[in-house]
């Protein structure tokens, strides 16, 4: 069999405003492919940019060229899902100079190893020194807050929590540490994501019925201090660095919207046709 070559790079996208996202992530450090530079970005960025999956449930389409990520995560001050977030910040990387690949991964929070889970999940691979590093701003409450060291079965701190990559029966897990227990992020593929990929990943996730997109509010950022800011459906909940949680029920359309303003800088307006199964009275209002 003729051995097929290998499919060309593809194309970086070009970001168009590097100053603008510095701004709005608040970072004024060097701009450079270092692993300083990119451990700050990173944490700056997860502090910053909410994880959020608000246009699937107002109805409207998610784009993921860089211009539109750019007008909605810097200039419109909103959040996004891992296909944007980390699509914007493949974007940043490549434009300091990074040489990063994405990658797709399979989510298993919540899920057992037994269920095969979609591969909707992006990820980047950032190579500095001849060393490679996970890069993920993109994982809702767990988005990492500083790159992991490609290095099997090795504890790496973070400002946030402790996580570590393994490799069971041939497979590799990105794992986090919980209450002395660890727990899987997601099943890495190892694979490349290229543009296509991720397009067909994101029209699953913002559109399909039983995507968890269309069915769930969920809004996060971390916070200084290892803290992590939630919102899950109609519950607001703040985890502090030792695991303790502060948990608030959420009642009305207007203390959801005011907790999004205050805590994540995301301004909706009041007749924004928000839609999520089970919250009575947010399909009242």
């Amino acid at each position: 069999m003729t051995e097929r070559p290998p499919l060309p790079q593809e194309a970086a996208e070009a970001l168009h405003d590097l100053d603008a996202y510095c701004r709005r992530i608040g970072y004024t450090g060097p701009r450079e492919p270092t692993l300083d530079v990119l451990h700050a970005l990173m944490e700056a960025h997860s502090q910053t940019i909410p994880f959020e999956n608000l246009d699937p449930l107002l109805g409207r389409p998610v784009r993921l060229d860089v211009a539109s990520l750019e007008r909605k995560l810097v200039q419109e001050g909103r959040g996004g899902y891992c296909f944007e977030q980390n699509g914007l910040f493949l974007a940043v990387l490549q434009s300091l100079g990074f040489q990063v690949v994405p990658l797709s991964a399979r989510v298993r929070i919540g899920w057992p190893r037994d269920i095969v889970t979609p591969r909707t999940h992006m990820c980047l691979r950032v190579e500095i020194d001849e060393q490679a590093y996970l890069a993920d701003v993109g994982v809702g409450g767990l988005s990492l807050t500083a790159a992991l060291l490609f290095q099997l079965d090795t504890q790496q701190p973070t400002p946030h929590e402790t996580r570590r990559i393994v490799c069971e029966q041939g497979v590799h897990y990105h794992q986090v540490l919980f209450s002395e227990e660890w727990q899987d992020v997601y099943e890495l593929t190892l694979e490349e994501m290229p543009r296509i990929d991720r397009e067909v990943g994101n029209w699953y996730t913002s559109t399909h019925p039983e995507s968890r997109f269309k069915n769930v509010l969920m809004v996060a950022r971390a916070a200084p201090g290892g803290k992590r800011l939630t919102i899950l459906n109609d519950e607001f909940s703040v985890r502090e660095a030792n695991g303790q949680a502060t948990k608030t029920p959420l009642t009305s359309k207007q203390q959801l919207l005011a907790i999004m303003a205050e805590q994540f800088g995301i301004t909706l307006p009041s007749d924004a046709p928000l839609h999520v199964p089970g919250i009575a009275w947010l399909a009242a209002d």
